[in-house]
């Protein structure tokens, strides 16, 4: 018998005693589980949990979302990062309160045509939600299954992802699709794990497992080594006035498109503030930072100053403390000046 014949009964058996208890587990809706999918791409469920629970709170349906301010929906989404997720998501409710009337479409083949949503998110949607025989296929099933079969494609080629997904759409239970791909990712995340030794003394399928059997553990999954980051020197300017500091909204496409920001400009910048027609006094240091992005690593060092006139730049806003925590979505790329820029505005 095929390895992944013999998963789905010790696999389900082992989720339905230690699954982690979900906000979008206890009653699955095509909705919850749309936004839970979307906010855990490139995220730990561990920092999702209150951004789902505020988000599900603001915008309880697809007509909220899709009826939401743009500056409202990425004030939800701050920190959480890959903005163009969240536009996304409300671009696809609004297809889905014109085309179905508000109602979450069933079919996969709708599912998959929303703007945003991949394979991986289709087939969760539809199986958890609708019950579907789809599978569900991101990094941590990719990773379970090259263990369990001993697979040594590298499992960021297509070719692999498709050969495992056909493998899995065979044996998924007709009965619990929805729960053997949640199944799988629980493995994934919580035993056989992407980062460090996999749990094998905790794994429920070890003893069918090839990498387990075989001593291959550390070399199972295959994955292609990721190119390099550009790395980009950054000077960020904190312009204050009067207990209110000085933001730029971001260009509406490229990185962090449409966000408000701290004005910056790749270094070195010692005439960024003239070029702008702000005259600044007081220029003094305000700390450094560094952000990761997927292809870019910003290295950040912060000049704070103090405005002598009120007019700012066509599109710059001045910004108190409060408007900062309720209302405009600085980027956690800038979360290295968030303490000083508070304490100035104190």
């Amino acid at each position: 018998m095929d390895i992944l014949e013999q998963l789905p009964i010790p696999l389900l058996m082992w989720y339905r005693e230690n699954a982690r208890v979900l906000p979008w587990r206890s009653r699955p809706t095509p909705y919850g589980v749309w936004v839970s999918e979307v906010m855990l791409q490139q995220t730990r469920v561990a920092a999702v949990l209150d951004y789902y629970r505020r988000f599900m709170e603001a915008l309880p349906t697809v007509s909220a979302l899709a009826e939401a301010e743009e500056d409202a929906l990425m004030k939800l989404w701050q920190g959480l990062g890959y903005y163009s997720r969240a536009r996304n998501l409300q671009k696809a409710a609004r297809l889905i309160v014109e085309r179905w009337g508000g109602s979450f479409p069933a079919a996969y083949e709708d599912i998959r045509a929303l703007p945003g949503v991949g394979d991986y998110t289709a087939g969760a949607i539809a199986s958890i939600a609708f019950g579907q025989c789809v599978p569900a296929v991101d990094g941590n099933v990719l990773r379970v299954a090259a263990r369990l079969t001993g697979d040594e494609g590298d499992i960021a080629a297509p070719a692999v992802k498709r050969r495992v997904t056909q493998a899995l759409a065979r044996v998924i239970p007709a009965d619990a699709p929805g729960d053997f791909n949640q199944a799988l990712m629980e493995l994934g995340a919580t035993v056989c794990l992407p980062n460090g030794a996999p749990l094998c003394a905790r794994c429920p399928v070890r003893e069918l497992c090839r990498a387990h059997l075989t001593d291959r553990t550390a070399c199972l999954p295959v994955k292609a080594p990721k190119k390099e980051r550009r790395v980009e020197e950054r000077t960020v300017f904190l312009i204050f006035r009067r207990g209110r500091v000085a933001l730029r909204r971001r260009p509406g496409r490229g990185l962090l498109a449409g966000l408000w920001e701290y004005p910056n400009e790749r270094s070195p910048a010692s005439g960024a503030l003239e070029e702008w027609g702000v005259r600044g006094e007081n220029l003094r240091p305000a700390g450094t930072g560094r952000h990761i992005f997927t292809h870019i690593e910003w290295r950040l060092t912060g000049l704070a100053a103090d405005a002598a006139a009120e007019e700012l730049p066509p599109g710059w806003v001045w910004a108190g403390r409060e408007e900062l925590l309720r209302e405009y979505a600085v980027p956690n790329a800038f979360q290295a000046f968030q303490g000083r820029v508070m304490e100035e505005l104190e």
